[in-house]
């Protein structure tokens, strides 16, 4: 006969106790009547003092159903008779304890929270007692006749409650046991709900409804930001919250630019709500089974009372691992809490059910005030020297708070005093664009004295220069910031091939100190519907945080006319340029178009350009300033007849400079070319000079070589 204590069947290992009464209760019940179908399974047996087998016997489970109504008066009867039977039988009709005041987040509460019935109660404490109670794993496969099986199931919990029929409701996917996420199904290859389903209760769950005290993972962290000033959107938004208190799940997303601090917000609008927010650290246990671990992490927010921030949605965005529709939303639907969910664009929210959705929270970024403002506060400087770098560097790097006080960290532990160019220089080390294989950076090769243009061209070229070192000023001392929306420069270099356009964007960056990157035109251009606007989301967002060159060589491909639509691609086609319009207003830094095809460029992006510089073919002064610049300086020119080069052959620039590349490659490899100053002739510029008109596939006639012909005519023998 068993003996001893009541408490001693709260489980089946020895001290195994909750600190909620109402789950120690119901750990006990689920004890009791697991050893008393023991009991009744040793009973059919044979069983005496020492069991003659262990159980599960090997039976089939087709008699084992068979036999269920077959032995059950012979069962009823020896729960009544025999000794061990009747003293579990007896203690179960102890009364449960009332769950008035039960702490926050128990068992207890949950009962009475969730108005469960005790059946419902049972089979939640049955799941309880197989994720708390490891010893319970084997008695449970004893009962189901199964030594696999060591998961409660609803054919157990039937098989041992005393009204049956009373669990056929449990297993409504509707039920609160499960729409609460306090009940889980594990049943990964069939989803569905059966008898013969496992099912258990989350660890994380089952450790705040067993210990109320608890506290929350460290993957769930309380904000501790300070509140924020708060958007007349964000205030509504909190208030609304506030006066309907969350009977089911309610989303609110939250939209930030960049790396945007968003926890003062959410910390102000926590003050309207009065509830708490916490906030997922890490979003590694999304990669595998994310609605069950949304669903505990949410279950758990709902027992403590508090609400959820998921800063980055959905998780593992453009990586392709996860999709917004992995997130099974009904699972989720009728907990009683809010979610926050961090967003990048609206398009991560097409499966989120529309009902439970409430208004984007937009979180603006800094203006230019409150960046300088922090600057002035973490320097801690009233240097006029530095006065205006610091208004430059508010301006030209979008930093956040964070950021910019970890600079100034490290400018204030330099052992020099600090200089203009040491601020700029700081912020610059601190960018890292992440434009992926939509941008590559460019390393400028070339300096200003290089550029070899009009006079006219020169001039529009200087006001560019100066113009981008005039923005913080104007736009911030005169006022015109917000007339333009704090825009940059957006300037088109068109002309034909090799007359320079390139190498003026790069001079430019020299010049500006500004970082440059091409843009590849291939990637960012995408013949599948949208795809092309989200590229270039993604490369004007990441653009948005300094002031850097965007350079669009051969932009024509992308900044071309708007057509007449006929079909669905030329509107589509349509709503890329005027997308493409909108972020290059917005665009805060120095954009350069370069095209050969100026005719082919929308009227809308011209009329939006601030600079249009034209670059002709160079004239007769020009091309010879040109081939005495590209002529390199330990080379010995003096053989070369600069007059007659640049006369006799209209080339630009560019195929002026590689044209003596090829010549002194040549004749580099000529046996008499070793000594210390290197000789270049007119022979190999002769020949290189050919050689580039074939490339162009140019005609060029004997007699515009003069006396040079002869040279020619050898190379066609």
């Amino acid at each position: 006969m068993i003996t001893g204590p009541r408490t001693s069947f709260t489980s089946f290992s020895p001290n195994l106790r909750a600190t909620d009464a109402s789950a120690n209760y119901w750990l006990a019940q689920v004890t009791r009547r697991l050893r008393r179908e023991v009991c009744w399974r040793w009973h059919l047996q044979g069983a005496t003092a020492v069991p003659p087998a262990p159980l599960p016997p090997p039976t089939d489970a087709l008699l084992t159903s068979l036999d269920l109504t077959r032995y059950w008066e012979q069962k009823c009867q020896f729960f009544q008779t025999d000794v061990t039977a009747r003293y579990l039988s007896e203690q179960l009709l102890d009364p449960p304890p009332a769950t008035d005041g039960a702490a926050l987040g128990s068992l207890g509460w949950a009962i009475a929270t969730l108005c469960l019935d005790p059946v419902s109660t049972f089979v939640l404490a049955l799941g309880l007692t197989a994720t708390f109670d490891h010893a319970a794993g084997a008695v449970i496969a004893a009962c189901l006749n199964d030594a696999t099986t060591t998961h409660p199931t609803l054919a157990l919990a039937q098989q041992l409650w005393d009204e049956p029929e009373a669990v056929l409701a449990i297993a409504d996917p509707a039920h609160p046991l499960w729409r609460s996420g306090l009940l889980h199904l594990d049943n990964a290859a069939h989803p569905s709900l059966t008898w013969h389903s496992p099912i258990s209760v989350p660890p994380l769950v089952a450790t705040l409804l067993l210990f109320p005290d608890t506290p929350l993972p460290s993957s769930l962290t309380p904000l501790t930001a300070s509140a924020s000033p708060l958007s007349d959107q964000a205030r509504l938004v909190a208030g609304r919250l506030r006066a309907h208190p969350a009977r089911a799940l309610r989303i609110v997303p939250i939209r930030r630019a960049g790396g945007t601090p968003v926890a003062p917000v959410l910390q102000g609008m926590a003050q309207i709500t009065r509830r708490p927010i916490v906030m997922v650290q890490s979003s590694g246990g999304f990669t595998d089974q994310a609605t069950p671990y949304w669903k505990s992490l949410a279950t758990a927010c709902w027992l403590r009372g508090v609400d959820l921030f998921i800063p980055h949605y959905p998780p593992h965005a453009g990586k392709g691992e996860h999709s917004p529709a992995a997130v099974d939303w009904f699972a989720l639907s009728s907990l009683p809490i809010t979610l926050f969910l961090g967003i990048a664009d609206r398009q991560a929210l097409a499966s989120v059910p529309t009902e439970a959705l409430f208004p984007i929270v937009e979180v603006p970024r800094l203006s230019y005030g409150d960046r300088l403002q922090y600057w002035q506060q973490a320097l801690g400087t009233t240097d006029p020297n530095l006065t205006q770098a610091m208004a430059e560097c508010a301006r030209r790097f979008r930093y956040e708070p964070e950021t910019i006080q970890t600079i100034c960290d490290g400018l204030k532990g330099l052992d020099q005093p600090l200089r203009a160019t040491d601020l700029v220089t700081a912020c610059r080390a601190e960018l890292d664009l992440d434009l992926g294989e939509l941008a590559q950076e460019v390393t400028p090769r070339f300096h200003g004295e290089e550029l070899v243009l009009p006079a006219k061209q020169t001039r529009l070229f200087q006001e560019i220069e100066q113009a981008m070192r005039s923005l913080t000023r104007v736009h911030y001392d005169w006022g015109t910031a917000q007339v333009w929306n704090e825009c940059g420069i957006s300037v088109l270099f068109t002309g034909p091939p090799g007359t320079g356009k390139t190498m003026a964007a790069e001079i430019l960056a020299g010049c500006l100190h500004l970082p440059m990157y091409r843009i590849d035109l291939s990637q960012v251009v995408n013949k599948y519907i949208g795809e092309t606007e989200k590229n270039l989301k993604r490369l004007f967002d990441a653009a948005d945080l300094s002031d850097i060159i965007l350079f669009f060589d051969e932009a024509d491909a992308l900044f071309g006319r708007r057509t007449e639509v006929k079909d669905a691609h030329d509107r589509y086609a349509n709503l890329e340029i005027s997308y493409l319009l909108e972020r290059m207003e917005r665009f805060k830094g120095l954009a350069i178009l370069a095209s050969n095809r100026k005719q082919d460029l929308d009227e809308a992006f011209l009329r939006r350009l601030r600079y249009i510089v034209d670059f002709p073919m160079p004239d007769l002064t020009e091309r010879k300033r040109i081939w005495q610049q590209v002529i390199p300086e330990t080379v010995d020119a003096s053989a070369l007849d600069i007059e007659f080069l640049s006369r006799q052959f209209p080339l630009a620039g560019g195929h002026i400079r590689s044209i003596v590349f090829n010549a002194c490659l040549q004749t580099a490899g000529h046996p008499n070319q070793n000594g210390d100053r290197p000789q270049l002739t007119m022979a190999p510029v002769i020949a290189a000079v050919k050689r580039e008109y074939d490339k162009l596939n140019r005609p060029v006639s004997l007699e515009q070589f003069g006396i040079y012909a002869q040279l020619v005519e050898g190379m066609e023998a």
